[in-house]
């Protein structure tokens, strides 16, 4: 499309004053000529919406600096008002126009339009500002800022995009370029700023494959497209068409009659419309591609259902092509035989036969679709023929065919024909006989990709097929119901005598035959014996001999077509990897020759066997489970009520969708109940197969939508439901940061809310606003997919926050949905509080003091060895790379080698972000990994603790003080899990050493109440006495840099310390707390003799009161209480019940 003429020439002169860009100011003493050596694309220091300005000044060519541009072969040429300026022809050579529509309607090129196209101060898309910088990518930014489209639309230039199809195309889109609208970023952010870093729009850059498909899609130009006509009509009808219309229609209404023979049609016609309705709808929700109805299947119910249906698919596409061969080497050799020139025997004469043709077909079809095509039509006319050969022959009756049976139009006929006369057959079995000749509706759509408007040519070709095929079918039926009797002598001597008159009732002794023998005696002719009674009713016979040759020639043409196009699709969707290779396309039409050779070698494998009435129920079951399924995908995408239903097609009803899904099982089952059995296995085999290979797709489809609306509906229901003390489970915010940085603390949490609680994966993001905000979305997709990988129920939420209690806060109030809410924050022991500023130290405190406000529990966990793993994780995936030879996806480096503390689970320092997401971070992970020290080998071993099976061993619950039962679930819940089953819970408790019998019987009373099991109880009744000397000492050493000692100095020195620093630890706060003091430094010494071989200790967390204890205080008792013992878990309840004894 062309850039109309503007309307307001002056505004297009220089860009709108709140759309600046870098140079811009520039622009009005700028050249042509330095326009022309602008680099092509974006560069990491430019942003992609420049402005090229062409010519300015309207009837001013040589005016301005443009005077100064270098001759072109244009510019020597007069110029009169008529012609172009110099600097517009000039521009022709480096700037195009990319599909832009002029309201006009006047599509010509711009050297077409001359000055009338191109007015002075119009400027257009170059070559410059539409690519980008990735190297051939097929991915053109739609540089609006140069458009004059914008100006006469808006008034001003802007870089805002109005509403196009190329912004919502894919990549690999095979009808048009995909360009990218300007991203929020881009119009959003500040001037000074660059819109992005990397040179690609929202710093996307495209993925390998998405360059292949580009590349592929632009290779594709002058593909041969067909219509709906020769794409899909013809083919449908061929297709369903079959030798069933010629050899067994007469046989069928012989059997049911001419009634219950349009039953059967117009029941096999209900299945397949309904099919083409739904396949109507879902072909019209959006571009199809090639694949039919594995495409159609896989796209709306996902890859489990599309992968099974795909290969089963073109598996009976492949043994459907042996079947029609070998029903055409059948009929040559009938006549082979009549002429006594049967080569060796009638079987192996079908095998020679049979495999002669299919190389024949196989010829065609690599041929390519083009020849392929004339082929149908070819074989299409001698179909039309044949029938049209039948239908003038039921007016030319011939007294020559009478004894055969054969009267022409008689009402006596016709009435006694109406009814059935089953003879060794039921309603069923003959619809059972008949519906395969009804199959082959998808025909059409099973070459999707090779049609140039699948979703206009599906819905009409196929819907139109039915209606023509199914008027065929009941014309027939009732044609040769009308003209044939059942039964026939073919002796010209069985007329009707006068004296047996009366004994004769049937519609033969009317019309003067008398074919009674033919009850005691099986006769050859009539509707019952004879197969070939279209030849016999036909004008000239030979005719329906090569209706027959044509109607199977072309359903096998047709499947042989069907199966590769289908197999092609799923390779290429790579569902099953072993069959990645035949993927690949040949040729302009990306031919699958490979696929062609397979199925070659499959239908040429069933014709040598040439027996194929066992396998025929199970190829037409095949073809019925595809139905049911596209059936069912219409019915479930409706249900699912996802926004991107929206079919063009809108003669649907999910109901009658789900109807016909049902209709075709039940069939399945009429047809042949051990194949639809056997067929269901397979079809659940290979779901299952897919579902655990979980292949790296989305599509979007309906499963996904209807899980979506499940999990809604019931979050929205729990709502309703009220909070009940049996129904308490924990659910855990854990501040953890990356969740690969702290596998430890991610595998104890994961171990006691697997099926059991919410566990959320907290993480504050830190550092430049700018930065943080670019890779929050990138984090949120990466780590939920790595917690998925590593089989980690749990969900990823980052916040950005200026520091860690901020974004705790944040997520603290915000974290869940409804009922499915945290209620328990998890965090890391701060190891390294003391060589940090204390102002980490403080948010850290008081994070635990938010929770609490906000009713949360609290648990804190500490291993002696640590749990941050982030300085050394690129060398540990090196070193597992090396073990296994190929490196994991997702590779998460961190390669600061100062050690980040344990408990900023949530923090992530600047340098850290930028080394994490830099490529020389990815460059390192390449080098040699330099050996561990023994510490980070330690700590790399204690973080895999979790991992293992814990043997026998003990959880020692030190429940000191009663939190309503936090202390104590949490270690019941973990035992219930397979790598801790063993492991039996021992209870610590304080008491009084006069009453130690009593107390252990209560609390062993409260236990089996709330049936808890437990292996030991134990009170503690010396846990007041006074601490060992060097511990205490050790305690007032570790505080002494952060005691106030306000006695050394002056009182307004102090206080003045004390609200700069109020972290530090005053006189009287130590003198107040002694006696707490000193219980923490007992009872680490109690831990230590009881607990030392323990696999896990869960242990009441010990309170400060906000204001009164300093953050210091409170570090040391926890850093005193917990060191130097087995993994602790520090656990404060929020002290409402969260265990009872009522059922």
């Amino acid at each position: 499309m062309q850039p109309a003429p503007s309307s307001n020439t002056s505004s297009s002169s220089k860009p709108s004053d709140d759309l600046a860009v870098p140079g811009s100011s520039a622009q009005q003493g700028l050249s042509v000529s330095d326009l022309s050596v602008k680099p092509l694309g974006p560069t990491p220091s430019q942003s992609r919406f420049q402005v090229d300005l062409v010519t300015e000044g309207a009837g001013s060519p040589a005016g301005g600096s443009l005077t100064s541009a270098p001759s072109s072969p244009a510019t020597s040429k007069p110029q009169t008002s008529e012609q172009e300026p110099p600097a517009a022809e000039e521009a022709k050579g480096r700037f195009r126009v990319v599909n832009f529509a002029d309201p006009s309607g006047d599509s010509r090129p711009p050297d077409v339009l001359g000055n009338e196209g191109l007015q002075n101060g119009d400027t257009v898309m170059s070559e410059g500002s539409l690519h980008s910088s990735s190297g051939g990518q097929h991915h053109y930014y739609y540089d609006t800022h140069t458009n004059t489209y914008y100006l006469r639309t808006f008034g001003h230039n802007t870089i805002d995009a109005v509403p196009r199809i190329d912004f919502y195309r894919h990549t690999e889109a095979p009808l048009g370029e995909k360009l990218l609208r300007p991203s929020l970023a881009e119009l959003h952010d500040e001037l000074d700023k660059e819109p992005f870093e990397d040179g690609y729009a929202n710093g996307e850059d495209s993925t390998p494959m998405e360059t292949a498909a580009a590349k592929e899609a632009n290779e594709s130009k002058g593909v041969v497209k067909f219509g709906w006509i020769k794409g899909v009509l013809v083919r449908c009808m061929l297709n369903i068409w079959g030798v069933m219309l010629f050899i067994r229609m007469s046989w069928i209404v012989g059997q049911a009659g001419i009634g219950l023979s349009c039953v059967i049609i117009l029941i096999a016609t209900v299945v397949t419309t309904i099919t083409g309705l739904s396949t109507s709808a879902i072909a019209t929700n959006g571009f199809v591609r090639g694949g039919g109805a594995y495409y159609l299947i896989s796209r709306s119910l996902g890859p489990e259902f599309g992968g099974s249906i795909g290969l089963i698919f073109a598996f009976a596409n492949a043994v459907a092509v042996a079947m029609y061969v070998v029903g055409f080497a059948e009929t040559v050799v009938e006549l082979l035989k009549d002429s006594n020139l049967l080569m060796v025997d009638e079987m192996n004469d079908i095998r020679i036969i049979g495999t002669l043709t299919i190389i024949v077909l196989l010829g065609i079809s690599v041929a390519g679709m083009e020849w392929e095509a004339k082929a149908q039509l070819v074989l299409l006319v001698i179909l039309v023929v044949a029938i049209f050969n039948f239908v003038i022959g039921t007016f030319i009756p011939m007294e020559s065919k009478e004894p055969k049976g054969f009267f022409g139009y008689k009402a006596q006929i016709f009435f006694e024909n109406l009814g059935p006369d089953f003879r060794d057959e039921t309603f069923f079995s003959v619809f059972a006989i008949f519906f395969p000749a009804a199959t082959g509706i998808l025909a059409g759509a099973n070459i999707s990709g090779d049609l140039a408007d699948p979703q206009s040519a599906i819905p009409k070709g196929t819907l139109l097929a039915i209606l023509i095929t199914t008027i065929t079918y009941l014309g027939i039926a009732v044609s040769a119901g009308s003209c044939v009797v059942r039964d026939a002598t073919g002796n010209f001597n069985d007329t009707v005598s006068m004296g047996k008159f009366s004994n004769c009732t049937e519609a033969a002794c009317k019309l003067g035959y008398d074919f009674s023998s033919c009850k005691n005696n099986k006769c050859s002719y009539g509707l019952m014996n004879d197969f070939q009674v279209m030849s016999l009713v036909s004008g000239f016979a030979p005719l329906i001999s090569a209706g027959i040759f044509s109607a199977t020639l072309s359903s096998a043409l047709a499947s042989l077509v069907s199966a590769p196009k289908v197999f092609q699709a799923l390779c290429k969707d790579n569902i099953y990897p072993g069959l990645q290779i035949f993927a690949k396309g040949y040729g302009k039409n990306n031919e699958p020759l490979r696929g062609y050779l397979l199925t070659f070698m499959i239908a040429l494998g069933f014709i040598l066997i040439a027996e194929l009435n066992t396998i025929a129920p199970i190829i037409s079951n095949f073809f019925l489970a595809s139905y049911a399924l596209i059936n069912f995908s219409v019915f479930h995408a409706s249900l699912a009520k996802s926004p991107g239903w929206r079919p063009g097609f809108k003669y649907y009803n999910m109901w009658v969708s789900l109807t016909g899904a049902i209709l075709c099982c039940v069939v399945m089952f009429v047809i042949n109940w051990w194949a639809a059995l056997l067929t269901n296995v397979i079809v659940l085999a290979l779901y299952i197969y897919v579902t655990y290979k979980k292949p790296d797709v989305n599509w979007g489809s309906s499963t996904q939508a209807l899980t979506y609306l499940q999990a809604l509906q019931h979050s929205i229901r729990l709502t309703g439901v009220e909070d009940h003390i049996k129904n308490f489970r924990p659910q855990c915010l854990v501040m953890i940061g990356t969740p690969n940085s702290r596998p430890a603390l991610l595998n104890l949490v994961h171990a006691f809310t697997k099926n059991v609680g919410l566990m959320v994966c907290g993480h504050v993001r830190m550092g430049p606003r700018r930065q943080a905000f670019k890779e929050l979305a990138n984090d949120q997709a990466r780590y939920q997919r790595w917690l998925i990988k590593n089989k980690t129920k749990a969900f990823y939420t980052p916040v950005y926050a200026e520091d860690l209690r901020e974004g705790a806060q944040f997520l603290l109030q915000a974290s869940g949905l409804g009922r499915l809410r945290p209620n328990t924050l998890v965090v890391g022991f701060k190891t390294n509080w003391r060589d940090v500023e204390m102002k980490e130290v403080d948010s850290y405190i008081n994070m635990i003091h938010d929770a609490f406000d906000f009713q949360y529990g609290v648990v804190v966990i500490r291993m002696k060895e640590g749990l941050d793993i982030s300085h050394i994780q690129g060398q540990e995936e090196l070193l597992s790379s090396h073990e296994k030879t190929s490196a994991p996806k997702d590779i998460i480096l961190s390669v600061d080698h100062g050690k980040e503390s344990d408990a900023d689970s949530s923090k992530v320092s600047s340098k850290a972000t930028s080394e994490h997401n830099s490529p020389a971070a990815h460059k390192e992970a390449k080098s040699p990994a330099t050996p561990l020290n023994v510490v980070d080998q330690k700590l790399l071993e204690a973080s895999r603790q979790f991992q293992k099976k814990q043997g026998k061993g003990t959880i020692d619950v030190w429940w000191l003080f009663d939190d309503g039962g936090l202390t104590l679930l949490i270690p019941y819940l973990l035992t219930n899990k397979k790598k801790w089953d063993e492991c039996k819970i021992r209870v610590f408790i304080g008491g009084k050493i006069n009453r130690i019998d009593h107390d252990r019987r209560t609390m062993a009373t409260l236990l089996s109440k709330f049936r808890i099991d437990f292996s030991d109880i134990m009170v503690l009744g010396d846990i007041n006495t006074k601490p060992k000397k060097e511990n205490i000492a050790a305690f007032e050493e570790m505080i002494e840099p952060f005691r106030l000692n306000e006695d050394e100095m002056e009182q307004e020195a102090a206080d003045k310390m004390k609200s700069e620093e109020p972290w530090r630890i005053t006189d009287n706060e130590l003198e107040l707390y002694k006696i707490k003091s000193y219980r923490q430094i007992r009872l680490n010494e109690l831990l230590k003799e009881h607990s030392s071989t323990a696999n896990l200790i869960v242990m009441s967390m010990p309170l400060a009161r906000k204001g009164a204890v300093s953050t210091a205080l409170y570090m040391a008792w926890l850093e005193t209480l917990s060191k130097d013992l087995p993994p602790i878990l520090l656990v404060r309840g929020n002290h409402q019940s969260v265990l009872t004894f009522y059922s």
